[in-house]
C-alpha cells in the first residue's frame, strides 16, 4: 500500500505564511512528479504546482512569485511554501503524487486526503 499524509495547514492572516508537507509511505520505489492541488467549496479542483524529477516545476497563474514546491527525494516528501498568503487562498489543498511500487511496475497516481488552509483578512 502507498500512502500520502499532508500537514502544516492552518489559519493565519492575510499577508502570512505557511509551509505544507506531503510526506509518501508504504511499498515505494520511486516517486515521479509530485503536485499540489486545491479545493474551495462550490469551485474544480485546482492544480496549484507540480514539481518533476529534473527539478523543474510548474505553477499556476494564481500563485506564481507567492509559492514554492519543492521535494526531498530521501525522505518521500513534497513541500509548498506558501508566502503572501490571501484570502482567495483558502481551500483544502491535497498533495499527489506519481509512484512506481517496484522496478518495471508502471507508475500510479496517489492523492492524500487534503489540509485545510484558511486565510482571513
Amino acid at each position: 500500500q502507498v500512502q500520502l499524509v499532508e500537514s502544516g495547514g492552518g489559519l493565519v492572516q492575510a499577508g502570512g505564511s505557511l509551509r505544507l508537507s506531503c510526506t509518501a509511505s508504504g511499498d515505494i520505489f520511486r516517486i515521479g512528479r509530485m503536485d499540489w492541488y486545491r479545493q474551495a467549496p462550490g469551485n474544480e479542483r485546482e492544480l496549484v504546482a507540480s514539481i518533476f524529477t529534473s527539478g523543474d516545476t510548474d505553477y499556476a497563474d494564481s500563485v506564481k512569485g507567492r509559492f514554492t514546491i519543492s521535494r526531498d527525494n530521501a525522505k518521500n516528501t513534497e513541500y509548498l511554501q506558501m508566502n503572501s498568503l490571501r484570502p482567495e487562498d483558502t481551500a483544502v489543498y491535497i498533495c499527489g503524487a506519481r509512484i512506481q511500487r517496484a522496478a518495471g511496475i508502471a507508475y500510479s497516481n496517489y492523492w492524500g486526503q487534503g489540509t485545510q488552509v484558511t486565510v482571513s483578512s
